[in-house]
């Protein structure tokens, strides 16, 4: 019972009573499955009383605060702390801004990790071969998430001499694999095609120019199911690479300016299973009609759809409304072409529509008013900066639809209202 309550109680309030009394001390150590140590050179030395004392740990994260990067923790005391882990349980474990901790340093605590299936890293100073003997040493990893990483050899030769130096070990477990803010993220081309069986892939403002090695992603693991591509020189032959990709459901484009609608059609005509679709378009009008056309004739399936500084019309939406009977939540931001007649159209065409965001758009009262008898599974619209919609409008839609009906309103300038956060599109679709 002493566990459970334990269980229930945050970080913080478990540690304070677990020092109530002796009883309420071992209880909580012997229950406790996620310790966050300050990974300071000192960590080393403490690190076999601190692990024998919560011997349940399964998750482990080494954290240096900004600005103790000079007291981070290093190769030494990296190795007294792999001596002292729980080699056989620990499933996960993060790495943050460990400045002292080399390529050395990183081997020793994965050779002490065979169970390993999570590694997070991030604002440290190793570099692509430590990552080398992460894969040999720990056969098991699935999910593995790089991030701000200083010990990247320069661009100019990440995408050559780089990638034929490093040989990385086939990753038949590897799932996912994440890769921002890298200035030299080519060089980790070989570790991602080297994992047959990878499913989600994120990329995230990284340097270097795309469409190759995504042809050689996409050829090495066809089994992609999710993809992100965020600030990216990336343009439609990298989007046609993903055709190889027959089982892709998940895409988001995110300033990704050489994209156009001829690689979201080559998409559409092969991804059939394409369930999400994120496009922020970053006002360059180079994805419109013809790239959604395609994608609601080849994409049936799709429940989830956000657009983001890209301009459709009747023509597309009409098309998404027919054929993708199963769109459930649609998002319009800064489309300067969505005006009453294409709320109008949403309306009249998309049954299945349950959550509806439009953000600085062009649309009033008459547009709005349409949903008073269309889209009968609509439970909830949020409105952001469409300066035509009164508030008589939504509170007269909110007394039609009924109680189940949710719907906000708010007219407030924003600046850069048409574009995506930089923590991703994803913000403006979730929040409705």
């Amino acid at each position: 019972i002493l566990a459970l309550v334990f269980a229930s109680l945050s970080p913080a309030d478990r540690s304070a009573r677990s020092l109530a009394c002796a009883r309420w001390k071992e209880v909580d150590a012997a229950t406790r499955h996620r310790l966050s140590l300050d990974a300071r050179a000192g960590l080393g030395r403490a690190a076999p009383a601190l692990f024998a004392r919560f011997a349940a740990v399964t998750k482990v994260a080494l954290r240096s605060a900004r600005g103790s990067g000079a007291d981070s923790l290093a190769d030494d005391g990296a190795a007294a702390v792999a001596a002292a882990l729980p080699s056989d349980r620990l499933a996960r474990l993060k790495l943050r801004g460990l400045r002292k901790l080399s390529d050395t340093g990183l081997s020793s605590l994965a050779a002490a990790a065979p169970a390993l299936r999570k590694l997070s890293v991030a604002s440290c100073t190793f570099g692509p071969k430590a990552f080398v003997a992460v894969l040999q040493a720990c056969p098991l990893l699935e999910d593995l998430s790089v991030k701000r990483l200083r010990g990247l050899p320069d661009a100019a030769g990440a995408a050559t001499s780089i990638i034929e130096e490093l040989k990385f070990p086939q990753a038949l477990s590897l799932r996912s694999v994440c890769l921002k803010d890298l200035y030299s993220a080519l060089c980790f081309v070989p570790l991602v095609a080297s994992s047959p069986n990878l499913r989600t892939l994120k990329i995230l403002r990284c340097s270097g120019a795309w469409d190759l090695p995504l042809e050689v992603i996409t050829v090495r693991a066809p089994g992609l199911v999710e993809l992100h591509l965020e600030k990216l020189q990336v343009g439609d032959r990298g989007l046609a690479a993903l055709s190889a990709c027959r089982n892709l459901e998940v895409l988001f484009l995110v300033k990704t300016p050489e994209c156009t609608d001829s690689g979201i059609i080559s998409v559409a005509e092969k991804c059939h299973k394409l369930r999400k679709l994120h496009i922020d378009g970053w006002r360059t009008n180079r994805i419109g009609d013809f790239g959604l056309m395609a994608v609601a004739r080849g994409c049936p399936d799709l429940q989830e759809l956000v657009l983001i500084g890209v301009n459709p019309t009747v023509l597309s939406l009409r098309m998404l409304g027919e054929h993708c009977r199963a769109l459930e939540r649609l998002a319009l931001c800064g489309c300067e072409t969505v005006g009453d007649a294409e709320i109008i159209c949403l309306a009249e065409r998309c049954a299945a529509l349950k959550k509806l965001c439009i953000k600085g758009c062009p649309v009033s009262d008459r547009g709005m008013e349409a949903l008073n008898g269309g889209c009968p599974s609509l439970v909830k619209v949020k409105l952001k900066r469409c300066r035509g919609v009164s508030y008589e409008c939504v509170e007269s839609l909110k007394v039609t639809r009924g109680e189940s009906f949710s719907i906000s309103l708010d007219i407030v300038l924003e600046p850069d209202a048409g574009s995506a956060s930089e923590n991703g599109v994803h913000e403006t679709v979730l929040a409705v």
